[in-house]
């Protein structure tokens, strides 16, 4: 019974035919020399596996696949790899098996030709299995390669995976390149529809097409075509409108959580002690610089050499998710390295300035000064490149706009500082004597509070969300010696016009300096034009109001 049952299964399969690999089909398709069997064959590989199916279509085409003569007669296929020797003899390997089938030399042994029909067929294959490939991204530039060349040969392949596709962006992408090719077909109702699919699409890349297709239409009388083109074109127009608007206020408020983040320290600082701190910049340069060291040490490592001391430090050479991790890390030591420096400002130099304001402003530029110069000797003149983790390098689309992962990340953990903040002055014990401190200085220290430690505190605090802010920036710009100064203008502007001492008023002031910034960069074209329109605008508003949008009232400030 059981050799009855076995015989039965192994006539089932020898009916039905194991299924060959590509390699098995190719290499015995190679050795044919009816053209019109060959493409045949090879058309009938179009469910392969595409990675495989790519490599060995490729391979044939560039002529990398030979046929050499066994023994008795028989002719196999074989690749040859790279190790020439003295005699220009490579090893040739079995295409089917990989198997080694000796030493020959590349110009005695026969190429694997292709001719025209083969290569339509291979290019039908090809096409498929770019667009079957498991990786969206290649699949995506596939599908926009076949578009933008409007080669009517490519369209089957399309249709063909249409109906297969799944995932959305993939399947606008081919319904846009689809429409594309058809601009190029010969009936005017197939060219009218396409026109309206790119319309409803709006198809950015399709506008150069679309203009062309008018003017062709134009030329040849084709009145109804002409109308068409031009309606995609204005509803095309349209849809870049919005792309552009939205694409302005989502970096607008990516900018303004820079800012906040910045100014929130600097509002605490500034409402508490009165100080104009110049060197808060500095700060966000020390945040910037120690997420730039934390990327090294992860990496190959570092050396510095600062007066002339050469100081090295080894690197961990990780890689992968290891090394996307660096960036977690980096954030808490950014805010320590902040935090540290602004209470060693504090305690050397701003404690002996307090209700000197004009000193204190002359004290803080001159550290400033000698921090900048202090971090081109250690790290350079030039501009140091912090490189964004993985899984901060991408960009999520959404109907054309797009959102890049690392601005997203800025404003979310931007939301969270001041969440964390507002918590801290509300539900804290040191947040309580942060608040009696700034409300009355004198009556806060009548009841025992001690000012100078609180004051000590708030400034570490202060400088180290400076320096986070610092750790942001990396992600979305260079770091350099006067990174700092790019922002402590725009971050005094943002605690005046919200309100000294006023977290509300910061985070409505920062958000609206960063989109009015955006938006007047955005229409005039001109990013420092846009920058003086928005300080104009400021001083123009503190004319009008010149404690700001949020009035801190108390009887020391009133005094």
């Amino acid at each position: 019974m059981r050799k009855f049952l076995c015989a039965v299964i192994l006539l089932v399969l020898c009916a039905s035919g194991i299924a060959e690999s590509p390699k098995e089909v190719i290499s015995k398709t190679v050795l044919l020399e009816d053209s019109e069997e060959q493409a045949k064959r090879v058309g009938a590989l179009s469910g392969a596996n595409p990675e495989e199916l790519i490599a060995l279509l490729n391979k044939w085409k560039e002529g990398g696949i030979f046929i050499v003569e066994n023994a008795d007669g028989t002719k196999v296929a074989v690749t040859l790899d790279e190790d020439k020797d003295a005699e220009d003899k490579q090893t040739a390997r079995r295409l089917d098996t990989g198997a080694v089938f000796g030493r020959v030399v590349a110009a005695d042994i026969t190429t694997a030709e292709t001719d025209s029909t083969l290569r339509l067929a291979m290019k039908s294959v090809l096409d498929l299995a770019e667009l079957s490939s498991p990786d969206l991204k290649r699949r995506l530039q596939a599908i926009e390669t076949m578009g933008s060349e409007q080669d009517p040969e490519r369209l089957p392949a399309l249709l063909a995976w249409q109906a297969k596709e799944t995932h959305s962006r993939a399947k606008r992408a081919i319904q846009e390149a689809i429409a594309l090719i058809q601009l190029k077909d010969e009936s005017d109702d197939v060219k009218i529809a396409a026109c309206k699919t790119l319309g409803e699409l709006g198809s950015i890349p399709s506008q150069d097409f679309l203009k062309t297709t008018a003017k062709e239409a134009n030329e040849a009388g084709k009145a109804a075509l002409v109308t068409a083109a031009n309606g995609a074109l204005k509803d095309i127009a349209g849809h870049v409108t919005f792309v552009n608007t939205a694409g302005t206020a989502f970096r607008g408020l990516s900018l303004g959580s820079i800012l906040l983040v910045v100014a929130i320290g600097l509002a605490i600082t500034f409402g508490l002690m009165g100080v104009i701190n110049m060197a808060h910049g500095e700060m966000i340069a020390i945040g910037a610089y120690t997420t730039y060291v934390v990327q090294c040490v992860f990496g190959p490592g570092l050396e510095l050499s600062p007066f002339g001391i050469n100081i090295k430090l080894p690197g961990m050479n990780a890689t992968d998710w290891l090394y996307d991790s660096y960036f977690i890390i980096a954030l808490p030591l950014s805010f320590l390295a902040a935090a540290l420096g602004g209470l060693a400002l504090e305690r050397g130099i701003i404690r002996f300035l307090y209700r000197r304001p004009l000193e204190s402003l002359l004290a803080t530029w001159g550290v400033s000064l000698v921090l900048q110069q202090l971090f081109r000797l250690t790290f350079g003149a030039n501009n140091v490149q912090v490189s964004s983790p993985s899984w901060l390098s991408g960009n999520w689309t959404v109907n054309d706009v797009l959102f890049g992962w690392n601005r997203v990340f800025v404003i979310v953990f931007a939301i969270a500082i001041v969440w964390g903040v507002t918590m801290l002055l509300k539900k804290t014990p040191l947040g309580l004597l942060i608040r009696a401190v700034m409300q009355n200085r004198q009556m806060a220290a009548c009841m025992g509070v001690r000012t100078e430690r609180v004051n000590m505190l708030t400034f570490a605090l202060g400088s180290g969300l400076a320096g986070l802010a610092g750790a942001f920036i990396s992600q979305i710009g260079n770091v350099g010696p006067s990174l700092g100064q790019l922002y402590i203008v725009d971050s005094f502007m943002t605690v005046v016009v919200g309100g000294v001492g006023n977290i509300i008023g910061t985070v409505i002031s920062a958000l609206g300096i960063g989109l009015l910034d955006q938006s007047l960069q955005q229409i005039l074209g001109n990013p420092v034009l846009g920058k003086i329109l928005v300080l104009a605008g400021i001083i123009l508003f503190l004319q009008w109001k010149p404690a700001g949008l949020f009035v801190t009232k108390s009887r020391s400030l009133e005094s």
